[in-house]
């Protein structure tokens, strides 16, 4: 009961969240068309292999957070503020830069085709305008929902989406700013998240502040090891993982247009169906920590059984839901004349929507381990998944008879070779520690 009610704004804000970039994909797929479309879908998978470097780094302090929380260091979960937030703030700064000044060649490295590149350029130099928003709001929620506060985040993320949504549509479809009036909206919407829960934490939580004084700099150097080891390895385990996406993303944009913005839609489908098991697992891994370091190992296997129950219902659902669902979903995304485009949206969702329970139980595995200080874990699984996806993706795609499907069912079967990993290694490391005590 506890892990449902601190889950549930969890959930309701990755939707909202979701909402950013499904308002971008919505709005310009039926009012500016597929070339739009397919160019807002191809930097969609850019900016989330860009994003999560960050916000793997935000999840990996906040399982160390939570763990200091739990076990009632407030002196040591203190001193690790300062430190992680000018580690994770320099990192964007290091990475915006960069990115804006290769853009041409990632561009090129994804195989835009020629038609759509000046859009996607367009779309790209205005959304990195809002990449420091983007870690002030991460960084801030992460450290909110380490202490147990789900819903402050909720509510200003829940302000910025309905934001976006407005701006969206006043720009794109009243003022006709085009895919630039996409890019603007979301960069707004993001700035006023950010700064807002940044100031909110700083005036309401005083307990929360980091302090600048030089001996605290200097006694927080003694948690550095650890602020860098489950930041590092949750970063890697995200950009990883979104690594392998934008590879596949530049597989197929290979097969054209067409598939492009079916794969485009249905990604955000797709996002949407198992949100609910990805944010689930997120509480499940700060339910862990803090229980954790609180010593109630009785409590974290009783919450291990529970979340396995909860998330296998929750993608059974939607499942069953994108399955018989795929049809009208991908109409709300691409108009009913787009025949190819449809067909290959719904081809996709087919074949990935009726396997959903083998990424709500990869989820889980990602939070246990980062949770049980074994973060490390979390980046062999994904490149597990990751890697056979795409191995299976670039070996058999280009085999006429079979083609882009080949990408569609390599998805699962990574899910599942990462899976057995999982739980063949939780055996191992059960074992061990019998061992030990024995």
């Amino acid at each position: 009961g506890k892990l449902l009610k601190f889950a549930f704004p969890l959930m309701i804000g990755n939707l909202l969240q979701q909402c950013y970039n499904i308002a971008d994909t919505l709005i310009v797929g039926r009012f500016l068309g597929a070339d739009a479309l397919a160019a807002v879908g191809s930097a969609y998978t850019l900016m989330v292999f860009l994003t999560s470097i960050i916000l793997g780094l935000c999840m990996g302090s906040s399982a160390f957070f939570s763990i200091q929380y739990g076990a009632g260091d407030t002196d040591r979960l203190k001193k690790s503020f300062f430190l992680s937030f000018v580690l994770i703030g320099a990192i964007t700064l290091a990475l915006n830069f960069l990115v804006v000044w290769k853009l041409g060649l990632i561009i090129r490295l994804l195989q835009i085709p020629a038609e759509i590149q000046g859009l996607m350029r367009d779309y790209l130099w205005i959304i990195f305008m809002g990449m420091v928003a983007t870690f002030l709001y991460n960084y801030f929620a992460n450290l909110l929902r380490a202490v147990g506060n789900s819903v402050v985040p909720l509510i200003f993320l829940a302000f910025s989406a309905v934001l976006n949504i407005v701006l969206d549509l006043a720009l794109v479809y009243g003022i006709r700013m085009g895919i630039k009036g996409a890019a603007i909206a979301t960069v707004i919407s993001q700035i006023v998240s950010g700064i807002g829960i940044c100031i909110y934490t700083w005036m309401k939580m005083p307990e929360l502040r980091f302090s600048l004084r030089p001996e605290r700099i200097k006694e927080s150097q003694s948690v550095m090891g650890e602020v860098v080891r489950y930041s590092a390895a949750s970063s890697i385990q995200q950009s990883v993982m979104n690594f392998g996406i934008l590879m596949i993303q530049g597989l197929v944009n290979s097969f054209g247009t067409a598939v492009m913005a079916a794969f485009a839609a249905a990604v955000k489908i797709d996002s949407f169906a198992y949100m609910p098991a990805q944010e689930f697992a997120n509480a499940f891994s700060i339910f862990i920590s803090q229980n954790r370091g609180a010593g109630k190992e009785k409590r974290v296997q009783k919450g291990v059984r529970s979340a396995v129950t909860v998330s296998a219902a929750f993608c059974i659902c939607a499942s069953v839901l994108i399955y018989f669902g795929a049809r009208y979903l991908m109409l709300a995304f691409i108009d009913g004349s787009e025949h190819e485009i449809i067909r290959v949206g719904i081809q996709y969702l087919h074949i990935e929507g009726a396997f959903y329970c083998g990424i709500g139980i990869l989820f889980l595995w990602y939070g246990y381990y980062r949770a049980v200080g074994r973060p490390e874990m979390s980046v062999v699984l994904t490149v597990i998944s990751l890697g056979t996806r795409v191995l299976l993706s670039y070996t058999l795609a280009p085999i006429k008879s079979i083609g882009v499907i080949a990408i569609w069912w390599s998805i699962p079967i990574g899910w599942f070779l990462a899976d057995v990993t999982g739980y063949v290694y939780l055996q191992y490391m059960n074992k061990k520690e019998k061992m030990c005590r024995n």
